[in-house]
């Protein structure tokens, strides 16, 4: 007897669907697929929303020692004139070192950080930024539940697909 859902696709196939459609879940906070592969999201989403839950505040707040490119008032980077040893000037960029207070993961914070990363993919925006996904399950998804026990997603029906009759569905975080 099979632990989940096949659907049809072979074991590679099927884990990539189910990461994208849990990535996608998270970032849009809602999707619309059938009902066989929303249910197999739903219990990936549960499990990583509740591990969010659980290691949210396992934090410190450190002193970082951060080196930048000063900046001048127009947010150009400052250069100077230095010479090199075989006598050819150059210009080089000005540096400058400061202190931040940054958030240090516990162990335990940073090994449900790595599982997470391992469940979903990584996206970027329109303007090809990078989106932090888990930092968005800690900060923004997590609180959000905090005082729930389980159920984070909800499934409601929508009807059958025009081209197959598949039941579709709308899974979205409550």
């Amino acid at each position: 007897m099979a632990i989940n859902r096949k659907l049809g696709r072979t074991t590679d196939i099927r884990n990539a669907m189910l990461k994208t459609g849990l990535t996608d879940l998270i970032w849009h906070e809602q999707i619309e697929t059938t009902e066989a592969r929303a249910k197999e999201i739903k219990a990936l989403a549960d499990s990583i929303i509740a591990l969010a839950i659980r290691e949210k505040d396992n934090f410190e707040t450190v002193d970082a020692k951060v080196v930048k490119a000063k900046l001048d008032g127009n947010g150009k980077k400052v250069t100077e004139k230095a010479t090199s040893k075989n006598g050819k000037e150059y210009l080089k960029v000005v540096k400058e070192e400061t202190t931040e207070k940054r958030q240090k993961d516990m162990p335990s914070r940073l090994n449900a950080r790595r599982k997470m990363m391992r469940m979903i993919n990584k996206v970027k925006d329109s303007e090809g930024n990078n989106i932090d996904l888990t930092a968005k399950l800690f900060n923004e998804i997590a609180p959000k539940y905090e005082g729930r026990n389980g159920g984070y997603t909800r499934i409601i029906k929508k009807g059958p697909r025009r081209g197959d009759a598949a039941e579709v569905v709308i899974l979205a975080l409550v």
